[in-house]
């Protein structure tokens, strides 16, 4: 299967039977499936698979010196993701996840350089659960969101075609998505919290967490 130019993007409910099926099966062939999550739509590879995650950077337009997040479905995938997680990684991962919160976690040396270049990669778990089923079934995916470079993010599936129309293989249409703010960033790798990004969790709730 795979991307190519000018591919017949198909799109399927997300609640299909043959939704999360069909998904797997253009993943593991190196295509690339868009569907919804708890921010916006996202547009998903294999994690492992480093040509199809060179082909997000081609399909957005995007540069690739900037690292691509991996969406996890659960807490038993992180292993295959990170080297490891310190103890306020942990507490900010059992109190925000699944949710809003992307940690900066050191990257395990079997996830690919187009995935990121650096020593750390950023890791989340989504809050929706149609997500969190499709991430179960294909491990954890290099995500970013479904949009060209410079236009907004989509909340719909028809957002999604209007700027990737052609450019994917699938879009798992779930509805409307919340949008609004991103993820909160944040790497705790100096010791400390450092919030690189704030979202939809403050920085008074990060610190609150870590306090309790």
């Amino acid at each position: 299967m795979g991307y190519k130019k000018d591919v017949n993007t198909r799109v399927l409910s997300i609640s299909d039977p043959q939704a999360l099926a069909s998904a797997l099966e253009v993943l593991t062939g190196g295509g690339l499936v868009a569907f919804p999550t708890d921010t916006v739509y996202g547009i998903g590879a294999m994690v492992l698979d480093e040509m199809a995650v060179s082909r997000i950077y081609d399909v957005k337009g995007r540069g690739t010196e900037k690292a691509i997040p991996v969406l996890a479905g659960d807490m038993g995938q992180i292993g295959r993701i990170a080297a490891g997680m310190s103890q306020m990684d942990v507490r900010l991962a059992e109190k925000f996840w699944p949710g809003p919160l992307t940690l900066v976690l050191p990257r395990h040396p079997n996830i690919p350089n187009a995935v990121s270049s650096l020593s750390t990669i950023g890791v989340r778990i989504p809050d929706f659960s149609p997500t969190q089923d499709l991430l179960k079934l294909t491990g954890p995916l290099a995500v970013t969101s479904a949009n060209l470079i410079g236009q907004s993010g989509a909340s719909t599936a028809a957002g999604v075609l209007t700027q990737l129309q052609g450019k994917i293989d699938l879009v798992l249409d779930g509805g409307v998505t919340p949008g609004g703010l991103p993820s909160t960033v944040v790497d705790c790798s100096s010791g400390k919290p450092v919030i690189l990004r704030e979202g939809r969790i403050t920085k008074q709730q990060l610190l609150d967490a870590l306090a309790g």
